[in-house]
C-alpha cells in the first residue's frame, strides 16, 4: 500500500505573517554594531589617553625639579614701638640781642672775636670816655658848691630861729630863710642827680654783654662814631644753650599731644636733618601755640633743646618728630615684608618645608624701617623681606636671613 506522508502538526508552515516580521531583524544587528563600534572605540581612546598620561609623566619625572627661588627673609619678633608725629620747623634761639651803644662818641676798641662765645658781663667794646669824665667831674664841683651853700643856709637858719624866738627878727625874716633852705635841698638833690646821669654815662662807654652767647660778624670797626640811635648796633649775640625749635604738625593730631601734656608726660623731640637721615638733637616739648593756622589747618609747636654739642644752629632747618607714644609688646616686621595690593595687604610666610604661602595681615604703626602687624602673624613667623617679585602660592624658596640659613631655623 502506497504510504503517505502528511506533514506533522508539530511542524508549523511559514505563514505570511512570520514572512512580514523578518525585515526588523536586519536593523537590530546594525544596532548591536553600533553599540559594538563605539565600545571599541572609547576603550581604544583611554588606552591612548593612559598611555599618554603615563608618557608625561615619565617625562616629568625625568626633566630636572624646579630651583628653589633665593630669597631673604626675617623673623617677626615681639617688642616695643614708639608712634612719633613729624613736622618741618627751624630753629629759634630762646635770646637774641643786638647790641647798641648807649651814647654817643667813638669806638675806641673791640674786645671780642667774631664767632666768640661770651658769658654775661664780658667786656665788649669801649667808647670814649673823656667828654662823660669831664661831665662827671662837673656834675661833682656843681654839687659840692650847692652842698655848701645849704650847709650856711641851714647854719643862718639856726640863727634865725633864736633870734625870732627872743623877738629880735621879723617873722617874715623867718620864713625867707626856711624857704632858701628848702630851695638848696632842692639844689643839692638835682646835682645828685645829674653827677648820678653823668656817672652812667661813664658806664656805659664799657659795653659789655647782655647775655651769654655766641657773638657774630663785628658790624661796626674801631675808629668810627657811633650813636644810641643807629639802627643796627655794635654786633649780635645769640643764644645757643640752651635753644628751641618751632615746627609744625597738623590739627588733627592736636588732641593726642594735648593728651601727653596732661597726664604730666615729658614728651621727646627729636631733631633730624634735611633728609631725615641723621638725628642731631635730643630735647621735649615745651609749649603749644594758642591757636591754629586757619590757611594750612596747622598749630606751631615749641621744644626746648640742652644743644651741649651745639648740633643745632640758629634758623637752621630741620625735621622734627615728637613721640606722642610707645606701643608696648607688639608683633614687629621689617617694613619691605609687607605687600600691598587695592584689596589687601599680605606677607610671605615660610612654612617648614621652605616653601611660602599668602597670609593676610592688619597692618599697625609703621615707623622707620619696621611695622606692627595687628593681626595676622605671630611672633617667630618667617616672612619674606627680598625677593618676592617670583614668588606666588606653593613657591619652594631657598631662605636666608642674615647670612644665615633660615632651614635651620625651622628645624
Amino acid at each position: 500500500m502506497p504510504i503517505t506522508t502528511e506533514p506533522q502538526a508539530s511542524e508549523p508552515r511559514p505563514s505570511m505573517e512570520s514572512h512580514a516580521q523578518r525585515p526588523g531583524a536586519p536593523r537590530r544587528w546594525w544596532l548591536w554594531l553600533l553599540i559594538f563600534a563605539t565600545l571599541g572605540g572609547g576603550g581604544y581612546w583611554l588606552l591612548v589617553r593612559a598611555g599618554e598620561q603615563r608618557a608625561a609623566a615619565a617625562e616629568a619625572a625625568a626633566r630636572p625639579a624646579a630651583p628653589a627661588i633665593p630669597v631673604v627673609a626675617a623673623a617677626a619678633r615681639q617688642g616695643d614701638l614708639p608712634v612719633y608725629l613729624t613736622g618741618l620747623g627751624a630753629v629759634t634761639p630762646v635770646y637774641t640781642v643786638t647790641v647798641h651803644t648807649r651814647v654817643d662818641g667813638q669806638l675806641m676798641k673791640v674786645l671780642y672775636r667774631e664767632g666768640q662765645i661770651v658769658r654775661e658781663g664780658d667786656p665788649l667794646a669801649e667808647i670814649d670816655v673823656r667828654p662823660f669824665q669831664a661831665a662827671l667831674v662837673q656834675a661833682q664841683g656843681q654839687l659840692a658848691r650847692d652842698q655848701a651853700l645849704l650847709q650856711e643856709a641851714r647854719i643862718d637858719l639856726e640863727r634865725f630861729k633864736v633870734l625870732w624866738s627872743q623877738d629880735s627878727i621879723a617873722k617874715q625874716v623867718f620864713d625867707q630863710q626856711v624857704s632858701l633852705v628848702k630851695q638848696l635841698e632842692g639844689t643839692v638833690k638835682l646835682d645828685q642827680g645829674q653827677l648820678d646821669a653823668a656817672a652812667v654815662n661813664v658806664a656805659y662807654c664799657h659795653i659789655t654783654a647782655p647775655i651769654s652767647g655766641r657773638v657774630g660778624l663785628r658790624l661796626v670797626d674801631p675808629g668810627n662814631i657811633v650813636h644810641a640811635a643807629d639802627t643796627n648796633g655794635l654786633l649780635v649775640i645769640t643764644q645757643l644753650q640752651p635753644i628751641t625749635v618751632i615746627f609744625t604738625i597738623a590739627e588733627d593730631h592736636l588732641p593726642l599731644v594735648y593728651q601727653g601734656l596732661n597726664a604730666g608726660e615729658q614728651l621727646v623731640v627729636y631733631a633730624y636733618d634735611r633728609a631725615v637721615q641723621k638725628k642731631l638733637a635730643t630735647g621735649s616739648l615745651l609749649t603749644i601755640d594758642n591757636q591754629i593756622d586757619p590757611t594750612t589747618g596747622t598749630v606751631k609747636l615749641k621744644a626746648i633743646f640742652p644743644n651741649a654739642d651745639n648740633g643745632l644752629f640758629p634758623n637752621q632747618f630741620v625735621n622734627a618728630r615728637l613721640q606722642v607714644e610707645m606701643k608696648r609688646e607688639v608683633t614687629l616686621v621689617p617694613d619691605a615684608a609687607i605687600q600691598r595690593t587695592s584689596q589687601n595687604t599680605f606677607v610671605y610666610v615660610v612654612k617648614p618645608d621652605q616653601t611660602v604661602t599668602v597670609r593676610q595681615v592688619t597692618v599697625g604703626t609703621t615707623e622707620g624701617n619696621e611695622a606692627s602687624i595687628d593681626t595676622g602673624l605671630a611672633p617667630g613667623d618667617i616672612v619674606v623681606v627680598n625677593g618676592v617679585d617670583k614668588l606666588q602660592e606653593g613657591s619652594k624658596v631657598d631662605v636666608k636671613t642674615s647670612g644665615t640659613d633660615v632651614r635651620r631655623e625651622n628645624g
